[in-house]
């Protein structure tokens, strides 16, 4: 008998938010939803630089978890808004810990998804006896073929004509290298400019996103209050590789022996296909891979919402 599929749980409000110091001029938003002393989880965003939504929230049972979720540096609520500086993959690892401490939390859970998961991975990688479990969605390496991907050929023959749009916003003279092109004019001046591009940039990232159309979910990519924020630090980190070794995180997978773990990957996921999950498990084999058969990347499709709800109740010993 086929099981009928999980949805997310009613919305809610956080119980607790505040702001830390980290360093580096930097000050952390975040939040608490769920239960004060229940199950510790943290939930990672995406982008990197889309900051957290209240949707997010709904992935675990408020009953069973006390989840903490944060606007990683330059994005959100955190401050300097849209700021580049100190801001890598190792910065946020120490933020997290940080965080961490903050709660008094010896363990938790931690949750991500898309660049979420490769944050998750590189902190998991870092601090393995602080992590009590991994669930994952949309596995995102940081490896130049993922980044080729998205920014120079693969997407770009599934989606031609949102690539011709994303590829004429740029100068002719410099659409050989895009990502570089596209920091030029997130940098820009005038604002109008940066604006535009922002909007270009997270259009293409959108479409690729959105198994079935979605424009509304895409609109709100390109042009929503975070869209700038999300352009720069995203360009910034794909110009430097994710601040990643090549191919650093299967490398060092063997750390993660000991984590129970669950990765949920859309079998037609176009912006982080599923070539990157599986290529984990080989290094990593005692992690449960779900290939979602008419999943795509976005958490919010049936699918995979289904199998990340299903994942946090497991680790929260509730029953199927």
């Amino acid at each position: 008998m086929t099981q009928e599929r999980r949805t997310l749980y009613p919305e809610i409000e956080p119980y607790e938010t505040g702001m830390l110091e980290v360093g580096d001029g930097h000050t952390i938003y975040w939040e608490k939803v769920g239960t004060p002393g229940g199950k510790p989880a943290v939930f990672l965003h995406g982008g990197p630089g889309a900051g957290c939504s209240p949707g997010q929230r709904r992935q675990f049972d408020p009953a069973l978890y006390d989840v903490l979720l944060f606007d990683q540096r330059g994005c959100g609520r955190s401050t300097p808004f849209a700021s580049l500086e100190h801001n890598t993959t190792w910065h946020l690892v120490r933020d997290m810990e940080k965080l961490r401490e903050m709660c008094g939390h010896e363990q938790w859970l931690v949750f991500g998804g898309s660049w979420g998961s490769t944050l998750a991975l590189s902190y998991a990688q870092t601090h393995p006896d602080r992590v009590s479990e991994l669930v994952l969605r949309g596995i995102f390496l940081g490896r130049q073929i993922e980044l080729d991907w998205l920014c120079t050929f693969g997407a770009s023959e599934l989606y031609p004509e949102e690539w011709d749009n994303f590829v004429a916003h740029v100068d002719e003279d410099k659409q050989d290298d895009l990502v570089e092109a596209y920091r030029d004019l997130l940098d820009d001046p005038d604002p109008e400019v940066r604006k535009a591009a922002a909007a270009a940039w997270n259009r293409w990232e959108g479409v690729t996103c959105t198994l079935l159309p979605q424009e509304d979910t895409v609109d709100h990519m390109a042009e929503g209050e975070n869209a700038v924020a999300t352009a720069r630090i995203e360009n910034h980190y794909f110009r430097n590789g994710c601040f990643l070794e090549e191919g650093q995180l299967l490398d060092n997978a063997w750390k993660l022996a000991d984590i129970p773990g669950v990765i949920v990957q859309g079998r037609h996921d176009c912006c982080t296909p599923p070539r990157s999950a599986w290529d984990l498990k080989q290094v990593w084999p005692e992690v449960e891979l779900q290939l979602v058969p008419d999943g795509g990347h976005l958490y919010t499709e049936p699918g995979i919402t289904d199998g990340l709800v299903r994942a946090s109740d497991r680790f929260a010993g509730k029953q199927a």
